[in-house]
């Protein structure tokens, strides 16, 4: 991306970050949003530390993730501050002065021990909203997170600004190369420990900065949602791969899931190619004014309509859905909102002053339950899977008539499929920024 573009675009979103600050302060009665980026802290009964993570509301004003011990400070009608922590150190890389695009728009402090910061932070904590973790802690500014604050800035970070929609499809870029390279992989025969080196060589990023932990599944372990186990020796056969990993830019993340088989002549791909074709038809729901929560129900309905056409249940996608045999094949919700954080934050928030707003019954799972209006980004990832907890639950609920249960048997040893794209709702039609940046690297 231009430097000229992102010297556009960030102006934009930093005014919209002070908007939404002054609003929050204006609710908790504060004078000052001070949010410390994070602290490393060592593993219990040892001398290692935890990988550090920075804190979310840090990361939204500047695009800093490796800042340990460092501060920003907000106060509405004045320029933001930095209290940049570069400390003397020859045991670690020591974090870069800060420059580019952004830091001119920042009053910029470097200190070089973590308590040079009460210096530079306001005189009155009290008037403070601090926003981290407890071990942000220092002197009087200790995180507090007041709940009028917290919930208008997470409620509005839903809404991106075109920066962030720029910094996602750069993450996307980033993703997609790393997706091509590890199909090449899987069908030249890799382990899923290899596919998961090519994946991190090819996104130029390891397990630490990628936005969550890569899930490379060969055949059954796609039944798995959340497989991370990462065999060293590829199966025998291989049958199938699903892919679940993503990719991080300047803060940002992106959520790519897809699923292939081996014979792209099989009965198994040609259920991957309808439940791409399905999923296709979902994300066009991604509209202003939809309720996200019938995007997943509908969904339901697709999805167990593949499943009647292919033999593997006997009643109709409506039965299905009403008896909860759907739900055995579908388990997870459709998706979730996604941006600075894989799972976004406030998916199920009312209002910018707090309260819920309930799942539908029976969907537990489901992570995202409002109203889509444009700027939101969310993933739509529906699944099929062969589990057999699950399966036992259909037969010990009295509904073991509704599937074909040879065609489970011929189902199960290729795990299950997952195809999952990022998109943004917009004025009008939505922006597919996982199509988008495969078509881009075709």
């Amino acid at each position: 991306m231009r430097m000229s573009t992102l010297a556009t675009l960030y102006p934009q979103h930093l005014a919209e970050l002070h908007r939404r600050t002054e609003q929050a302060l204006a609710r908790g009665g504060f004078d000052h949003l001070v949010v410390p980026s994070g602290t490393s802290h060592y593993q219990v009964f040892d001398d290692r530390d935890y990988p550090y993570a920075v804190n979310p509301q840090f990361k939204a004003w500047l695009p800093l993730t490796r800042a340990p011990g460092s501060w920003l400070v907000a106060t509405p009608g004045q320029k933001p501050k930095l209290i940049f922590l570069q400390p003397f150190d020859y045991w670690h890389v020591v974090p870069s002065a800060p420059s580019g695009y952004w830091a001119e728009h920042f009053d910029i402090v470097v200190i070089r021990k973590p308590d040079e910061a009460l210096q530079h932070l306001p005189a009155n904590a009290a008037r403070c909203a601090i926003v981290g973790e407890p071990q942000s802690a220092l002197g009087a500014f200790v995180p507090d997170n007041p709940a009028p604050v917290v919930n208008y800035l997470e409620y509005h970070r839903a809404y991106k600004t075109p920066y962030e929609i720029a910094m996602m499809r750069e993450a996307t870029r980033r993703g997609v190369r790393a997706h091509r390279a590890a199909e090449h992989a899987f069908r030249a025969g890799a382990s899923e420990f290899g596919i998961h080196l090519v994946y991190c060589q090819a996104a130029g990023q390891d397990a630490n900065d990628l936005p969550y932990n890569n899930i490379i599944a060969l055949n059954e372990h796609g039944a798995v949602l959340h497989y991370t186990d990462r065999d060293l020796a590829p199966p025998s056969p291989v049958r199938s791969f699903l892919i679940d990993a993503g990719a991080a830019h300047h803060g940002y993340a992106c959520d790519i899931t897809r699923t292939y088989a081996l014979d792209r002549g099989s009965e198994f791909q040609a259920m991957v190619d309808a439940v791409d074709a399905a999923q296709l038809k979902m994300c066009d729901q991604v509209r202003a004014g939809t309720d996200y929560k019938q995007i997943h129900i509908d969904a339901h309905l697709a999805l167990a309509g593949i499943l009647k056409d292919f033999g593997v249940i006997r009643v109709s996608p409506e039965a299905a859905l009403a008896t909860g045999v759907s739900s055995a094949f579908f388990p997870h919700g459709i998706g979730h909102g996604i941006g600075l954080q894989v799972h976004d934050v406030a998916g199920f928030a009312a209002s910018d002053s707090g309260g819920t707003i309930a799942k539908p019954e029976g969907h537990p799972y489901l992570r995202l339950t409002r109203v889509l209006e444009p700027g939101m980004v969310v993933t739509i990832e529906p699944g099929l899977y062969f589990i057999d907890m699950l399966l036992d639950e259909v037969k010990a609920n009295g509904h073991a008539d509704s599937v074909d249960w040879a065609r489970v048997e011929a189902f199960k040893p290729f795990g299950g499929i997952r195809i999952e794209d990022d998109v943004a709702c917009t004025d009008g039609a939505p922006a597919n920024l996982t199509r988008e940046g495969f078509d881009a690297a075709a």
